[in-house]
């Protein structure tokens, strides 16, 4: 009489030679394959960055690090000189302090302007017409961000729209444009509708459950918005403001056609350096350097504070 072999259990390995695999292969096996497969899915993304964000970043260092030599310089061997003269320069220091008004400014008023918006949509309209409205924010995105600001331009200029309207009202005209309120209504008309987006995806989430225990405990709804709204939105807060932050930082159409030369920017003086009559690319390096670790610092900062600031 035969004995038959029990069939070998399915949850076993074996080899080509019906050997079973030892279980610390097996598990190295299933190692390897959970540090892969994160690898290959990765590997497209990982070279489009290499390529266009982390090479063209090291090739702006090194121009960085190229000194302007001229008759009677002493060349600093570290090769920081760029960077020396970027803070040692009131000028250069007046320029970056502009920049970061100007972005600071616009991130304000469209805060300001986008959280009532934003709540409005997320909270209040029916549903159904909410993709309408967000629509209605994104249209303005659509058109060319020069063809928004000479239409600012013809609204804040002394023969404007704007004034018009004011002289038809018997009210005294402004003078907005070449100055600095110009910029800054600029921006925000071009950055608020990254922020009621941002903010919207935030405030969408919000749990009404607890905004209803709030007026059950006996809060007004004052009380409510900053114990409760305010504290669960945290992070899209910090999210829109960061987009918008950074964005106003590099903008340049903005502060040249509504600012005039009195409202040089950070990204005028990069562009004077590389392509105006100054021809000084390591200054201009250094300057771009300067920007990307200001808002390299800021994205890490959000990373690590931004979602675990405030519990739900």
């Amino acid at each position: 009489m035969s004995t038959k072999t029990p069939p070998p259990s399915s949850n076993n390995s074996t080899t080509a030679d019906g050997i079973e695999e030892p279980p610390m292969l097996k598990e190295r096996k299933s190692l390897r394959w959970q540090w892969l497969e994160p690898l290959i899915l990765l590997t497209p993304a990982g070279i489009w960055l290499i390529l266009l964000l982390v090479l063209p970043t090291l090739v702006i260092f090194e121009l960085s690090l190229v000194p302007n030599i001229r008759p009677g310089d002493v060349v600093n061997p570290s090769g920081l000189d760029n960077y020396f003269r970027v803070f040692n320069d009131s000028i250069n220091l007046k320029v970056m302090g502009r920049s970061l008004f100007f972005a600071g400014g616009s991130t304000i008023i469209c805060l300001l302007l986008g959280f009532p918006v934003a709540y409005w949509i997320a909270q209040i309209v029916p549903k159904a017409w909410r993709n309408l409205l967000l629509l209605g924010f994104i249209l303005p995105l659509w058109t060319s961000s020069l063809l928004r600001s000479y239409a600012w331009i013809t609204i804040l200029r002394p023969t404007g729209v704007l004034n018009s309207v004011l002289t038809f009202l018997g009210l005294p005209a402004l003078e907005l444009l070449n100055r600095s309120p110009a910029v800054l209504i600029g921006m925000a008309y071009s950055f608020l509708p990254y922020m009621v987006l941002v903010l919207y995806a935030s405030l969408e989430k919000l749990d009404r459950r607890l905004l209803e225990a709030s007026a059950d405990l006996g809060a007004n709804p004052v009380q409510t918005f900053w114990k409760v709204t305010v504290p669960q939105s945290i992070p899209g807060i910090a999210a829109g403001s960061l987009l918008v932050f950074i964005s106003g930082l590099g903008d340049f159409v903005n502060p040249e056609l509504l600012g005039g030369a009195s409202s040089m920017t950070a990204a005028r003086l990069i562009y004077n350096q590389f392509l105006g009559a100054t021809q000084n690319w390591g200054f201009g390096s250094a300057l771009s350097m300067v920007l990307i670790t200001a808002v390299s610092l800021a994205i890490a900062l959000w990373i690590k504070y931004g979602d675990t600031s405030v519990e739900p």
